[in-house]
């Protein structure tokens, strides 16, 4: 035996040495990446639009027309998303993205002009989604298949902490820097992180390494997946699929139902709470959805009903939008136990689909319908802040909506979208 043979581990009665899984390390860069794609993607355009407002003095309607062409840009890139990945390479992609974003995001910080605004709302929608949840689900699937609802749900905890970091981070750059310098200073981080993610971590596939999904043995990981094979839906038959339109109406309807009400919901829970106090409650919500989805993985480990659990999960959320719709101004404790209810279920929202998606498809179907689940909810959801805030103005003829005094309304039309969901969800597993 060779002193190379030696050294690699091979001999007689031994085997050749592995390296360790990296599966973890792809969950680990892709929850980085989502802290910078829902920090500034989701969370830096209502701080952009206070921003521009009192720079510029333009209307609130006119700057929320560009949040939302934001968004709508968006939804028409995630649906071409698998194509430029397979053209271009994940990495290329996601540095791209990010340097788009950034461009984008000093075109908000100096713009003079209405077309200006819309220019850079149009730059910031088309590069953050390259560190969504397609992209999510691109850099993790890959590394995992039984193992693959713990995983997503890891890396997708990087949107709830991207909401918990970027909130009060965004205030406080601007405070010490100005919006411009905030824009500059999160661009070349996030580039810089996308740099080096895609150089150490994106470019790597499991077949390079000669792993497996789940650090099986080769055998297993095909065993396993020739036993839940799907017949492939191409072209236009993926649009006749009942199983596809129950899972892109379910996530709709429930995204709508949650956006809507996070745009809205701390404007009603100020003038009961006070600005802090209500900031702070919010807070929490967003790291209840931390929790949301670990009970969620385990869920659908244990039962194997991933539709089951997102309907639950919408469920959950109703019976906390039916103590905020009961709660008085004055029962505290009921409007935290309701506000935390619905937060164990914002995440979920977004992470759940994608997973239903692995099951219920074939496997070179999972990428396309994904990104064209995705696409449809965000499109959907851009329109969900105005819908609310139109049939709040409605109800209340331009007054204050409270708790307890006028906030009904609003809390039951959640109710009722998010019930909607859950029988969406429910109503797709007939024949799978």
């Amino acid at each position: 035996m060779s002193r190379s043979e030696q050294a690699a581990g091979v001999g007689r009665g031994s085997v050749p040495t592995q390296a360790k899984f990296f599966g973890p390390w792809a969950v680990r860069s892709a929850f980085l990446l989502a802290i910078f794609g829902w920090g500034v993607g989701l969370h830096g355009p209502p701080i952009f639009l206070a921003e521009v407002i009192g720079r510029t003095g333009w209307t609130l309607s006119l700057v929320s027309t560009a949040v939302t062409l934001h968004f709508l840009c968006g939804a028409l890139v995630i649906p071409q998303l698998p194509r430029t990945y397979a053209r271009f390479g994940l990495p290329a992609t996601t540095v791209l993205g990010a340097i788009i974003t950034t461009a984008g995001m000093l075109g908000w910080a100096v713009a003079s002009q209405h077309w200006h605004l819309f220019l850079a709302a149009c730059a910031t929608g088309v590069g953050w989604v390259t560190m969504g949840a397609v992209a999510v689900n691109a850099i993790v699937s890959p590394w995992y298949s039984r193992n693959r609802p713990a995983a997503l749900s890891k890396a997708y905890n990087g949107a709830s902490v991207g909401g918990v970091i970027f909130a009060p981070l965004w205030i406080a750059l601007i405070a010490s820097l100005g919006i411009a310098g905030a824009a500059a200073a999160v661009g070349a981080s996030m580039i810089l992180v996308a740099l080096f993610l895609g150089r150490y971590v994106f470019g790597k596939t499991p077949e390079a390494l000669g792993q497996s999904p789940d650090g099986d043995t080769t055998l297993k990981a095909t065993t396993r997946s020739a036993a839940n094979q799907r017949p492939e839906l191409p072209g236009a038959s993926l649009w006749r699929e009942p199983a596809f339109i129950t899972l892109a109406a379910g996530m709709a309807v429930g995204l709508f139902a949650q956006i809507g009400l996070l745009a809205h919901l701390f404007n009603v829970l100020k003038p009961t709470l006070g600005a802090q106090s209500a900031g702070f409650l919010l807070g929490g919500a967003t790291a209840c959805a931390i929790v949301g989805r670990f009970f969620a993985a385990k869920a659908m480990v244990r039962f194997a009903a991933r539709r089951g659990v997102a309907a639950a999960g919408y469920a959950i959320q109703a019976l906390g939008l039916v103590a905020l719709l009961f709660a008085n101004p004055g029962q505290t404790w009921l409007i935290v136990a309701g506000v935390l209810l619905f937060g164990s279920g914002i995440g979920n929202a977004t992470s759940i689909p994608p997973l239903i998606a692995q099951t219920d498809f074939a496997g070179r179907d999972v990428a396309r319908v994904v990104a064209l689940i995705v696409a449809i909810a965000q499109g959907t959801y851009a329109f969900a802040p105005a819908f609310f805030g139109v049939l709040q103005t409605a109800a209340n003829a331009g007054q204050a909506t409270v708790i307890g005094v006028n906030a009904q309304p609003f809390f039951a039309a959640v109710i009722v979208l998010q019930l909607g969901a859950a029988a969406i969800f429910l109503a797709g597993r007939r024949g799978r």
